[in-house]
């Protein structure tokens, strides 16, 4: 076994969580935002229109793992509602920010985030890999929450162009870290996107599965049938002094392992 030199780490589920509410709070923020903009909008009925779109959108996304964009979504919901409105136009753009500006009220650190970074920041490199649409409201969420500079490097998908599992992002990460993909941790919640995508990558897949056991909204709920042979062969943490524990275990393998 050869010493881990760095951690890769998901964002969503993984480092924050989001509480209750936090979805249908954004959604009203996007639907305020097209309101003033001059759209004569229904909530619910807009809200319906966004959320068909979305799943149609990410279905999309699914077939290759090309990065979508929540503003071809509100484009797709207008068209629904007699409005043909381009993603590009300016009212988008600003109802996309309002969107996400919820985030930055409703979501959260898992609880000893700031703690296990400072800890592990000195003996490993640091990066960040999120699907995440928009790049510039993800960097603002990092930023807001106070983790931005524990980072040696943030990859996001929607500036990717990709997002996990496909290969080329988990290649981003391998080459900007500079460390060779068997001593590189990747730690995250969702066990097609990050802990499948990892492991098909050369990485050392952790599953962090802390907002599964405590039912908090979003979580992922119990692993498909195809990937429960993942779950269970895969290492597992719910709380970031189990991370602290793997890695000891991992440095004293290695050290051990040393002829």
């Amino acid at each position: 076994m050869r010493h881990i030199r760095a951690i890769g780490f998901d964002l969503f589920n993984t480092l924050i969580f989001s509480e209750g509410g936090g979805l249908d709070e954004a959604v009203r923020r996007l639907v305020s935002s097209l309101e003033s903009n001059g759209f004569s909008l229904d909530h619910d009925t807009f809200k319906q229109a966004y959320h068909k779109a979305a799943i149609h959108f990410i279905e999309q996304t699914r077939k290759d793992w090309r990065e979508t964009h929540n503003r071809y979504w509100i484009s797709a919901a207008l068209k629904t509602l007699g409005y043909e409105v381009p993603p590009e136009d300016p009212g988008i753009a600003r109802a996309v920010e309002s969107y996400f500006s919820a985030f930055l009220d409703y979501c959260h650190l898992i609880p000893g985030t700031i703690e296990m970074l400072s800890t592990v920041r000195g003996d490993y490199r640091l990066g960040l890999l999120s699907n995440f649409t928009d790049a510039p409201a993800a960097l603002r969420l990092i930023d807001h929450l106070g983790i931005s500079h524990f980072f040696d490097v943030v990859l996001i998908s929607g500036e990717l162009g990709y997002r996990k599992p496909h290969p080329l992002v988990f290649r981003r990460l391998i080459e900007e870290l500079r460390v060779e993909k068997d001593r590189l941790i990747f730690i995250g919640d969702d066990l097609e996107s990050d802990i499948r995508g990892a492991q098909e990558a050369g990485l050392i897949p952790v599953w962090m599965t802390y907002v599964h056991h405590k039912n908090i909204p979003f979580a992922s709920g119990e692993p498909e049938e195809q990937f429960k042979g993942l779950a269970e062969s895969v290492s597992k943490i719910s709380t970031w002094p189990d991370l602290i524990s793997l890695l000891d275990n991992h440095r004293a393998s290695a050290e051990t392992s040393i002829p």
